[in-house]
């Protein structure tokens, strides 16, 4: 798989939200009671969904950004590149987020707005509450 944009929001009603996007982008590839994941070739993208966004909270819809590459290999190249660039990233990690195993790291723009750099090692069925809460938070 070629690399790939990735978006994730935060949405106030996750049922109204899957219902909208499946008619845009058809159905999605993960759906969990509450993620999900809506993976397409034309147009190629990744757009997550995750419960979180509440009126009046500060913030907005986007929950983060990222882009997904092809191995471990990867996201190491990725990672060196932009450092010799000076771009200054969290620390590189094996999680288990948004229902994957993953290897990746964060960067943060000038604005606040995070965009993680990944690959999926393996989906998983079941994420725990703390890493749910956890991976991709601000």
């Amino acid at each position: 798989m070629p690399s790939a944009v990735h978006v994730s929001l935060n949405v106030s009603d996750l049922a109204k939200s899957v219902a909208f996007y499946t008619g845009v982008f058809g159905e999605p590839r993960k759906l969990k009671h509450d993620y999900a994941k809506f993976v397409g070739d034309s147009p190629e993208i990744h757009l997550a969904l995750q419960p979180g966004l509440a009126k009046g909270v500060a913030g907005g819809a986007l929950s983060h950004l990222g882009i997904r590459v092809d191995s471990g290999d990867e996201v190491k190249r990725w990672r060196s590149e932009l450092k010799e660039r000076g771009i200054v990233s969290d620390e590189e990690k094996r999680e288990a987020c948004c229902y994957a195993l993953q290897d990746k790291f964060w960067l943060t723009d000038p604005d606040g707005n995070r965009w993680e750099i990944y690959t999926v090692l393996e989906d998983l069925e079941e994420v725990s509450r703390e890493a749910r809460s956890a991976c991709c938070a601000q």
